[in-house]
């Protein structure tokens, strides 16, 4: 069985599994109806259309 012959430290083994750690910010897109920020593939929160119709319906 394989063992380690030192004990890895704290630093090296937080450096290993930082790279698994970092969350990623979700991507944006403009609306094509009304040029807002909004989440893909997902309905417009501002204007209520998703691919060209109107899903929602908006005041």
């Amino acid at each position: 069985m394989a063992v380690p012959k030192r004990k890895m430290g704290r630093s090296r083994t937080h450096a290993r599994r930082s790279s698994n750690d970092k969350i990623a910010a979700p991507s944006r897109t403009l609306c094509p109806q009304c040029g807002q920020v909004k989440l893909p593939h997902r309905v417009c929160p501002n204007c209520g259309y998703y691919h060209g119709r109107e899903v929602i319906e908006t005041a």
